[in-house]
């Protein structure tokens, strides 16, 4: 059992990273690009990265409860808790700093549709630097997350 849950807990961070740089990715390249209608398909690709941190946060989470309880740690050891804290963590910057992104993906998708240049609302929107930084900080503190998973500070290794 510890296997299978091992196995989908993997699966789950490998989406929910996959889907962080997915859509960082496609936001930042969409951020220099010149035309509306190339914004637009790139913030569209957000949408794919959004789903897979949606997928992998849950897969992530509920089989790494999971296997807490099957390696008996307990929910009181630091390293868990602290993981289960930093996520929460992520899923609120990451929500909150994606707000911005998701109504330049509106903006830019109408502005396409009627053939005009990128607004100095769109630029605005893409350059926003609070969003920028909350999700930069939502996917540094995946990596510490990542760390205390590998390392698992204070444990006794079975």
């Amino acid at each position: 059992m510890r296997d299978l849950a091992l196995f989908f807990h993997l699966l789950g961070a490998f989406l929910l990273v996959a889907g962080i740089v997915l859509a960082g990715v496609a936001f930042e390249a969409a951020r220099r690009c010149p035309t509306t209608a190339e914004i637009a398909l790139l913030l569209g690709l957000t949408r794919i990265g959004i789903l897979l941190v949606a997928v992998g946060t849950l897969l992530a989470l509920g089989f790494g409860l999971w296997l807490v309880h099957l390696g008996h740690f307990g929910y009181g050891v630091g390293w868990v808790d602290a993981a289960l804290g930093l996520l929460l963590a992520v899923v609120v910057l990451g929500a909150v700093g994606g707000q911005r992104p998701k109504k330049a993906r509106k903006l830019a998708a109408r502005l396409a549709a009627d053939g005009q240049l990128p607004s100095a609302e769109l630029r605005t929107l893409l350059d926003d630097r609070v969003a920028r930084a909350l999700n930069y900080v939502s996917a540094l503190l995946l990596v510490v997350i990542i760390a205390l998973m590998v390392f698992k500070p204070g444990a006794l290794h079975h």
